[in-house]
């Protein structure tokens, strides 16, 4: 029995860690479209609370394409679609006050990102500038991006994309006024996307 664990622990420490198949040459990456891996994409969000805290939310439901050029990735495209009704907080009566006051999901049940250009600036870093449409009105982002990495997805041996993304919008510039807490909030909203495209199969 102790041989069997030994042999065991061994095969385990023997197996590469799936972290060291990670490539960051995109160019290993086929071109194509690749679609939003929901399971393992994030779309955050958080706001300054009295100027002392950061306090976060999310939405629980997202989608999404990325038509991918490794060989010039400045030429790719990318679009997500968000679902607004499932945004989530720490406090559920808040999560009710912002999807029926502040997103108005009644009438506006989805948000949506689509790229307009994409810049390299660096080894494994860039920038993408698209429209956001929050309650009906489009405004111009640009979020700072961080390809972190291609590999084979284990499960399904599909080849897959990972991106971090940051950026800053202005809740007053969509519309997102008038509440009696508004004092306390910031007017900026940090973005805070971790976002895993898997190619389609041809």
């Amino acid at each position: 029995m102790l041989r069997i664990a030994v042999l065991a622990l061994a095969a385990i420490f023997a197996t590469p860690a799936l972290a060291d198949d990670v490539s960051m040459d995109a160019s290993k990456a086929p071109a194509g479209t690749y679609k939003l891996e929901t399971a393992h994409s994030q779309v955050l969000f958080y706001v300054k609370h009295i100027g002392l805290t950061d306090y976060y939310g999310r939405f629980n439901k997202v989608s999404g394409t990325l038509n991918f050029n490794p060989a010039a990735p400045e030429h790719s495209a990318a679009a997500i679609n968000i679902d607004t009704t499932t945004l989530d907080t720490p406090s559920d009566a808040l999560n009710s006050t912002l999807k029926s006051s502040l997103f108005d999901t009644a009438h506006f049940s989805s948000a949506t990102f689509k790229s307009t250009s994409m810049t390299v600036t660096g080894r494994d870093r860039g920038q993408i500038t698209g429209d956001l449409t929050i309650r009906g009105v489009t405004k111009p982002v640009t979020l700072d991006v961080t390809f972190t990495g291609t590999e084979l997805n284990p499960l399904d041996n599909s080849r897959v994309l990972g991106f971090h993304a940051t950026g800053t919008i202005k809740r007053t510039d969509y519309g997102m006024t008038g509440m009696i807490w508004e004092p306390l909030v910031s007017d900026d909203i940090k973005l805070i996307i971790e976002a895993m495209f898997q190619r389609e199969a041809d």
